[in-house]
């Protein structure tokens, strides 16, 4: 009986060795995935214009505050003291609705670009994901989390490849992190 428990034990314990010995494991730069779509380009070109409508109003409002300054500073000596005390308190209203508008204005460019940006991570990540259960992958892991210490790219998969097919990206387009400076692409003539 004894030995049939340590057969067991043994066959399942080498079972268990051979299955570690088949898992997968891949890897890649989830960033760089992303700068290289073409919807991320489009999100961006949208933010930024939504940023310059933002921006142009918060000049405006400005150059308003700046007109109301020049004007109490040549003036305020001929008002009466009524009129002078209505300037100030239009100046510090106008001051704050800019400060408001300041925030209001953050806030909501962090949130366009969530709204922006989510669908674009989230069509990475599906196609992360097929690839990874294609290739029959344990675990991927992202190299621009930062917390990976290390890893074997002899033994892990990189993605990278794969997933510019997936999402119809050009094999050759590289982010632009990876582009050569000009100086080192071409041979020096002396």
């Amino acid at each position: 009986m004894k030995k049939i428990v340590l057969l067991t034990a043994c066959v399942l314990a080498f079972g268990a060795f051979a299955n570690a010995q088949t898992l997968k494991f891949g890897h890649i730069n989830t960033n760089e995935l992303i700068s290289l779509m073409s919807e991320r380009d489009s999100a961006l070109v949208k933010l930024m214009a939504y940023e310059n409508d933002l921006q142009e109003t918060l000049e405006g409002m400005g150059t308003e505050y700046n007109n109301k300054v020049n004007e109490y500073q040549r003036k305020s000596n001929e008002w009466a003291p009524v009129v002078l005390e209505t300037k100030q308190r239009e100046l510090q209203e106008l001051g704050q609705r800019i400060q408001q508008f300041q925030q209001n204005a953050q806030q909501e460019m962090a949130q366009m670009q969530q709204t922006l940006m989510t669908p674009v991570i989230e069509k990475a990540q599906n196609a992360l994901t097929k690839i990874a259960k294609e290739q029959k992958l344990v675990y991927v892991f992202d190299l621009s989390a930062g917390s990976l210490i290390y890893y074997d790219d002899t033994v892990s998969v990189d993605l990278l490849p794969m997933a510019k097919k997936e999402l119809g990206i050009p094999a050759a387009k590289v982010a632009p992190t990876q582009l050569q400076p000009a100086a080192a692409a071409t041979p020096n003539a002396q």
